[in-house]
């Protein structure tokens, strides 16, 4: 069970619409003032033990109302705080005996209806108490410490701490900000106060055209537009001219495999991802949810030498499925069918590890500076890999030249020894996980991936698993926040799907337009001509609309001089836009400049805006 506990001067909420999993006759709407507000969520591994673990809810939340003086509680049931839900005639349940258990404490308990959507407002005391969070776990220990317990996997305590550029550690607590890096912390301790609302990025990637639900699939499944296509193929252009130079070698595998095969079964059941399970015939089938069996697939049955070590393997793997909540699934940032860059290296010990991991994460930062968004970092370990390697953790953070939140495991309970999560933040605060690298030390064993020394002894090397930007739609996710909070909105010029436009002010202005629009394409710069029969107002005013970064105006001036008036939307504020004479070959060189050493795709929409379709 994972619990949030605002301390709160009031909190007020109104049921807006049933789920299918809605509960009659509860309060629908309901204000408490100078309460303990308690976020709940019910989780599957609860069922082990309810009722220990609803005793231990009850410890705990009859300690945090004491030690801030609370005498009235209200039960919130907030699926949003784990990925691993109770069904729901497990949940209701076991919230109504949390209620029962506390009214009996002597408190003045409400509850929250469970299974519809609601508003709420919340006003936190702000006090160094007034935000606590609690995971409880079937065998929990009775002093409220974070431990991992889930069937097949050890107990494990989190030691939480950050880590600057000088090697100095600091308290995390010093770090609980509005700064996006103290978001990062914030979530990560569990402290991040509840939002509401839909992200900014949902609307903006609808309202340009770029991508939208599918409702004839599953939830979580989308359908491109042309624009959008075009951003997601050059995001794969672009990963692939990282990796390449890197010395990976593309590959491309399945996306469904057998569970009988017993390193596939062992693998999957690492992941706490939800699973795509099906029968074929008699098999027991799987879709995969990263490209990680397919790749370990190839390496245990290559003949792997030493001296070709490491061995870099990457795919673009379109696709990969994860069966998410559905009430979690928004947007670009939760799906359950997505494109994941997925890079694995096959190293020759950990020390070679190290180092690939080192050259993995410098590639990770770089991502986020040529997408213009600002990354902020997690590294965990296993405390015996921190004690052997504390210096090379302080290497990482100085050569990163930024404060990382570490967290250190009392025990190895994945797959991994060790792992960086970088994350954008999006325009509520909340972080975006994208690049990642880990190193793995159990994989190589599993699927008898291993070389032989000169003696041949085998040797079952580290594996690092390395996605270099995270997802495409995540990253997409969080270009598109990050562009929501900007004064004039602009994508990344290498990322506009019309990166110039040209704009006639009247129809005999429209053969030179035409000229002028041929000629920056045939320098492989997307361009189109707006020649629609509508106002020159208008055609400048649906150019800013489209994000367009460089629009032209062509009149009788222009044709006359040659010099073009260009407004250049990078450097305009708003209601302000910055206007610069240039000569084609000037705003050529410009663009050029601006794009240089990032992929180029044509226009994936028709040259003339008078033969563009509507999409949305």
């Amino acid at each position: 069970m994972r619990l949030l506990l605002i301390h709160s001067d009031y909190i007020e909420y109104e049921a807006k619409k049933k789920t299918k999993m809605a509960e009659e006759g509860a309060v629908l709407a309901d204000r408490e003032e100078d309460a303990l507000t308690v976020f709940s969520a019910v989780e599957s591994v609860d069922q082990e033990d309810m009722e220990g673990v609803i005793a231990q809810a009850v410890e705990e939340v009859k300690k945090a109302a004491g030690q801030v003086h609370a005498e009235k509680i209200v039960i919130y049931p907030y699926a949003h705080l784990s990925s691993d839900l109770a069904p729901a005639n497990v949940a209701v349940p076991a919230l109504n005996a949390l209620k029962d258990g506390l009214s009996a404490e002597g408190f003045a308990v409400k509850r929250a209806p469970f299974g519809w959507y609601k508003s709420f407002k919340l006003s936190c005391k702000g006090h160094p108490l007034s935000e606590l969070s609690k995971t409880i776990v079937p065998g929990g220990d009775e002093d409220g410490e974070m431990v991992v317990k889930k069937k097949g996997k050890k107990e494990a305590t989190h030691d939480w701490f950050v880590m600057t550029p000088d090697g100095k550690t600091h308290n995390y607590h010093q770090y609980l900000d509005n700064t996006p890096f103290g978001c990062l912390v914030k979530k990560e301790l569990g402290v991040a106060e509840p939002t509401g609302g839909e992200p900014a990025h949902v609307d903006l990637m609808r309202s340009k055209e770029l991508v939208d639900y599918e409702p004839a699939s599953d939830v979580g499944c989308l359908r491109w537009m042309p624009k959008g296509k075009l951003v997601r193929d050059l995001l794969a252009d672009y990963v692939l001219a990282l990796v390449l130079p890197y010395g990976a070698t593309p590959v491309e595998t399945p996306v469904m495999y057998d569970l009988g095969d017993k390193a596939i079964c062992e693998h999957a059941a690492k992941f706490g991802e939800r699973q795509y399970r099906f029968k074929s015939n008699n098999r027991d089938m799987m879709l995969r949810f990263a490209a990680c069996f397919g790749m370990f697939s190839i390496m245990r049955d290559m003949h792997i030498s030493k001296n070709t070590l490491p061995l870099k393997m990457y795919e673009l793997s379109t696709y990969s499925f994860r069966h998410e909540q559905k009430g979690e699934v928004i947007g670009l940032k939760r799906l359950r069918c997505f494109t994941m860059p997925d890079m694995h290296s096959l190293c020759t010990d950990m020390p070679e590890a190290m180092k690939c991991f080192e050259e993995q994460l410098a590639i990770g930062w770089k991502t986020g500076r040529d997408f213009e968004t600002k990354l902020v970092a997690a590294f965990r370990c296993t405390k015996k890999f921190y004690d052997e390697n504390e210096a090379w953790v302080k290497k990482i953070v100085k050569d990163s030249d930024c404060p990382m939140l570490i967290e250190v495991l009392s025990e190895r309970v994945h797959y991994w020894e060790a792992k960086i999560d970088l994350a954008a933040i999006d325009g509520q605060n909340r972080p975006i996980e994208n690049p990642t690298v880990q190193i793995d030390v159990e994989s190589s064993t599993r699927f008898n991936i291993k070389y032989f020394k000169e003696d041949g002894t085998p040797v079952y090397p580290p594996i690092l698993h390395c996605s270099p930007t995270g997802s495409v739609e995540r990253v997409i996710c969080a270009i598109l926040e990050n562009i929501s909070t900007q004064k004039v909105p602009a994508l990344p010029t290498w990322l506009s799907p019309v990166q110039v436009r040209v704009v006639p002010v009247t129809e005999r202005h429209t053969a030179y337009a035409q000229e002028i629009c041929d000629a920056i394409n045939a320098q492989s710069i997307r361009c189109d001509i707006d020649d629609r029969d509508e106002s020159v107002g208008k055609k400048v005013r649906e150019a800013g609309m489209d994000w367009v970064p460089y629009v032209i105006v062509i009149g009788d001036e222009e044709m006359a001089s040659k010099k073009l008036t260009v407004t250049l939307r990078r450097k305009s504020e708003p209601n302000k836009p910055f206007k610069e004479q240039m000569t084609a070959e000037s705003l050529i060189a410009a663009v050029k400049k601006e794009t240089a050493d990032k992929p180029f795709r044509p226009l994936y929409t028709p040259r003339k805006l008078s033969l563009k379709a509507r999409y949305i």
